[in-house]
């Protein structure tokens, strides 16, 4: 896994461009003294670190003193983050909004208090367009300040309809807060531990649900109550594996964008993460057709200049494209040729270390994984799992689970049977500790346990005799979150035919595709 620097200051440095590096030298410079001279130094010194190592910065620059060190590296920090600010983004509604309301104090503390309004005016209007509540609700109280202040000859009711407004905005902040929470608990719970593994987990997640909840939020119409009860009906049925229920609200996560384009640029990380679930939604779903029509939408959308406008959105972008891809050849059975974009991959997990978190980097190993072993390259598997395995990460037991039950199942066909058994020990004790040993991998381990000892070219009624066990499975409420993680049926289907992995989900995904043919 990437080593990355725990030193804020190198994070920060090493992820500026060109443009942002010149235009901070420029903005020091412009009021230099012997201590801005030092911090382009210390700039200078860690830009051409690969690691931040301080007795190393230290000997290659005997100017800048060990005792200095600390407070040159905060003034550069904060110097750093100040040429940032003036490179303002005009297209970023955050940004203009904080720069009127700069103006409007700046006009009511020269006592042009009727400018001000003007300026608070204009704040609203805007914040209104693009739904920024937060920012309406400062204009407001801003305002009832200057009305209770001072003598600004408003019409007569000025002080009766702004207390209205203002409680109405509290109101919708109270339930977006509640929407927003109870999406991002979702989320961490599906960070955590994926999927729902039995009906006990099942019923917590369902009656955590239902109490957070806002009542008649399926109603609501602002922007953000609309987004966020997406969100939370999306994380609810994905964890429940309820993929239709998944699928519908992926769908009108995006759709809330399409109905408000404008907000494509106020809010485009949730729409590139709307945009991942539709696509998995649709890939779990198997719509090939409507898959390929959003990846391409998607696609286009990751080179348009709002994705590249901020290394936050390209890396973001990049993330769930190449997530997409992936699942492409895993849908239509094409590993070998989805192998292709593991170079990339890695080129772009390095560039982007500082920005990428590492639930995304397992996932990519994970992913990534699957395509040898689908291909047939087993010792590439293994790499690849050893290094999810071989990271301490509290995070994604699914993901780590499966990880363990693919490593084994790949030192299995490369016939490394004298450590299988103690690898099989350690996978059941893991998936038990994990609690994520469920009927088909209890199946699975138990024949592995069994057969290893056989010889391989006898063990095709027992190939067979497994496949027909765990097919029911794969359409059971519990269970069939097991074929999710990994596609046990193919695997044996290819042991019984003794042909690679992709071999028969193509033939599968062809199959599919000439009924689909024929239907027509």
């Amino acid at each position: 896994m990437p080593n990355r620097s725990p030193d804020e200051l190198f994070q920060l440095i090493h992820t500026l461009e060109k443009a942002e590096k010149r235009n901070f030298k420029l903005f020091v410079r412009r009021n230099a003294s012997s201590d801005e001279m030092k911090i382009i130094q210390l700039f200078d010194a860690m830009e051409r670190m690969d690691h931040y190592d301080e007795d190393l910065l230290l000997r290659r620059h005997p100017e800048i003193r060990k005792a200095q060190l600390s407070n040159l590296k905060a003034h550069l920090y904060r110097q750093i983050l100040s040429s940032l600010r003036i490179m303002r983004d005009e297209e970023n509604i955050d940004i203009r909004l904080h720069e009127q309301f700069d103006h409007a104090r700046i006009l009511y503390n020269k006592g042009l208090y009727q400018q001000s309004l003007k300026v608070l005016s204009r704040i609203k209007e805007l914040a209104r367009t693009y739904h920024q509540i937060t920012f309406w609700l400062q204009a407001l109280v801003f305002e009832k300040k200057i009305e209770s202040l001072h003598i600004t000859r408003s019409f007569e009711d000025r002080a009766e309809q702004l207390s209205r407004e203002v409680e109405e905005l509290d109101d919708r902040l109270v339930v977006i807060g509640r929407l927003s929470n109870l999406a991002l608990q979702l989320y961490g719970w599906y960070i955590r531990s994926g999927l729902t593994r039995d009906p006990g987990e099942e019923r917590s997640v369902t009656e955590f649900f239902e109490a957070q909840m806002p009542a008649g939020a399926a109603l609501l119409d602002g922007f953000y109550e609309r987004l966020y009860y997406h969100q939370c009906m999306t994380w609810y049925g994905f964890i429940r594996q309820d993929l239709l229920l998944y699928y519908r609200s992926c769908q009108r996560w995006v759709y809330v964008f399409r109905k408000e384009p404008a907000m494509l640029r106020v809010e485009a990380p949730q729409y590139i993460k709307g945009m991942h679930n539709l696509l998995h939604a649709h890939f779990m779903l198997r719509n090939r057709d409507r898959f390929l029509e959003c990846l391409t939408e998607f696609e286009a959308f990751h080179h348009s200049d709002i994705a590249q406008s901020n290394a936050n959105l390209r890396v973001q972008s990049f993330v769930y494209l190449y997530i997409a891809k992936i699942n492409r050849h895993f849908m239509e059975g094409t590993f070998t040729e989805g192998l292709a974009l593991v170079t990339e991959i890695e080129e772009r997990i390095a560039s982007y270390e500082q920005q990428l978190d590492r639930h995304r980097i397992l996932v990519f190993y994970y992913k990534i994984a699957c395509l040898y072993f689908g291909s047939g390259n087993q010792d590439k598997t293994i790499v690849y799992l050893n290094r999810i395995i071989h990271w301490k990460a509290d995070l994604r037991a699914d993901v780590q689970c499966y990880a363990r039950l693919l490593h084994l199942i790949a030192h299995y066909e490369l016939g490394n049977y004298e450590i299988l058994e103690s690898l099989i020990k350690s996978v059941y004790r893991f998936m038990v500790r994990m609690k994520n040993l469920s009927v088909v991998e209890r199946a699975i381990l138990e024949f592995l346990q069994r057969s290893f000892h056989k010889d391989p070219r006898m063990l095709k009624p027992d190939f067979e005799a497994l496949r027909d066990r765990l097919l029911p499975y794969e359409h059971d409420a519990h269970e069939r979150r097991s074929f999710m993680y990994l596609d046990f049926v193919s695997w044996l289907e290819s042991r019984i035919r003794e042909v690679p992995v992709q071999e028969v989900i193509r033939a599968r995904y062809l199959a599919a595709e000439r009924r689909a043919g024929a239907g027509h």
